[in-house]
């Protein structure tokens, strides 16, 4: 027994300390539940969807799918040059990061719609 405290007698809980608590966790766990089932749908969404590039004034265009996958590749005869194979290397790389970019990008805007913001889920 510590001191000062008599037979029978518990010591004095404060608020906010792990007693008695259940039903807060619970809450907390279903909601985490449920944005774990949104924040699926949206993945599932974003995988569905297809977004394109172009560079070099429209002469390439890239499509790529949510999952990050090259859907098209249309290139556009003009800016085929045996001579400057460079340029073309470049701009087909131009629109492939540009379509990248447009996927994160609305991948995190629908996540921090369901997050709120929060960071730290690794989306």
């Amino acid at each position: 027994m510590g001191k000062g405290m008599k037979a029978g007698k518990k010591p004095k809980q404060r608020s906010g300390s792990f007693g008695g608590g259940g039903g807060n966790m619970q809450k907390q766990i279903a909601q985490a539940q449920a944005m774990q089932r949104e924040i699926e749908k949206i993945q599932a969404e974003l995988e569905e969807k297809e977004f394109t590039a172009t560079a070099g004034g429209g002469a390439i265009s890239v499509t790529a799918n949510g999952k990050k996958e090259i859907t098209a590749l249309q290139i556009d005869k003009e800016v085929v040059d045996p001579d400057d194979v460079e340029m073309l290397q470049d701009l087909i790389m131009a629109a492939v990061n540009e379509v990248m970019r447009q996927i994160e990008e609305a991948s995190e805007n629908e996540m921090s719609k369901v997050t709120g913001g929060l960071g730290g889920f690794g989306f």
